[in-house]
């Protein structure tokens, strides 16, 4: 005969709820009687079914992480967005998203979640629009949709874009260029904003000669820096919009024979692992991605209780400036 719930209840002393609750590793549930239920299900060889559960209740208390796999940042989420579902009771499951919304679309709303992270929205992204029509419960993150005002959790973008704009004014630089990401991605449209208004605020500019645009990508990184570089007037200093376009440019600059800092400063942005290492040592801006995944993953189990009628609410979380060694005063 099959090992039940009742079972395990008996076993360890408790009621059948609170096994379920214990073995979801809620935390309204004592880790003492966590461990003591554990205990109990090993001792019988219990194992709890999803299927029967999601059955009984409606719901699979597991949530999508929607994210391009494509992209280096997006791993560096999954982590910290699957250690935060977890400490609230959820299951993160991965959709890789390959630029085909109806599909992610059609996956999302087949009964298999209860509701998504969004990390790849575009300003213009049909998804979000999609999912708020149905009813979807979702939270974008990192990201933002122009077409709808849905819940979010962004770094603050725009301030660490003008925090590296005040930094090369501080370092005397005046011929500056940028690397920047695509035009409908939220996260490169705010680093510029901020990074420009700064400049403004010098009365530096930032002329199309200097500036280069693309996929967040380690090849976009080293054409724009070479294309920007071989300009009659190449700048002094170079803002890339994430780090991973940094260090195409930095791989580059030492393809050209240029020295980082000295002949140009290189600045990056979201200090993924790969900004700290020795033979980097990247000037960056500071996301807190752990921070960043705890509120995603706290708004969306809220939205499951609240509901769709509930107002959106947008979290912003704070960004800070690293400085290592590809930045120094302007000779």
């Amino acid at each position: 005969m099959a090992v039940t719930s009742h079972d395990v209840a008996r076993l360890a002393g408790v009621s059948q709820a609170t096994v379920s609750r214990a073995l979801r590793n809620d935390h309204r549930v004592s880790a003492a009687t966590r461990a003591k239920v554990a205990e109990a299900a090993r001792t019988l060889g219990y194992v709890r079914s999803e299927v029967g559960r999601s059955l009984s209740t409606r719901s699979t208390h597991q949530i999508a992480m929607v994210a391009d796999l494509d992209n280096a940042l997006y791993p560096r989420l999954v982590a910290p967005v699957h250690d935060a579902l977890m400490d609230l009771g959820y299951r993160m499951v991965v959709f890789a998203e390959r630029g085909d919304e109806m599909s992610a679309y059609e996956r999302l709303l087949d009964g298999s979640v209860d509701g998504a992270i969004l990390t790849t929205s575009e300003l213009h992204s049909s998804l979000p629009h999609m999912l708020h029509g149905k009813g979807f419960p979702f939270v974008q993150m990192n990201r933002v949709s122009a077409l709808i005002d849905a819940d979010s959790v962004t770094a603050d973008n725009s301030g660490g874009g003008a925090a590296v704009g005040r930094l090369l004014h501080e370092c005397g630089h005046r011929r500056i260029g940028a690397i920047l990401g695509p035009e409908q991605a939220s996260s490169s449209r705010d680093r510029e904003a901020g990074f420009r208004a700064a400049l403004d605020e010098f009365g530096l500019d930032l002329p199309p000669r200097r500036v280069s645009r693309g996929r967040f990508a380690y090849e976009d990184g080293s054409a724009g820096f070479r294309r920007i570089m071989t300009q009659a007037d190449p700048p002094t200093a170079v803002f890339c919009v994430t780090d991973i376009l940094a260090v195409g440019a930095l791989n580059e600059a030492r393809q050209m024979g240029l020295e980082v800092p000295g002949d140009v400063d290189i600045v990056g942005f979201d200090d993924l692992d790969v900004a700290g290492w020795p033979c980097f040592q990247l000037t960056t801006v500071r996301v807190d991605f752990v921070l960043m995944a705890r509120l995603a993953a706290q708004r969306i189990v809220q939205r499951l209780s609240g509901g769709p009628s509930v107002e959106a609410v947008h979290e912003t979380v704070p960004t800070e400036l690293v400085r290592r060694a590809t930045h120094a005063a302007s000779s």
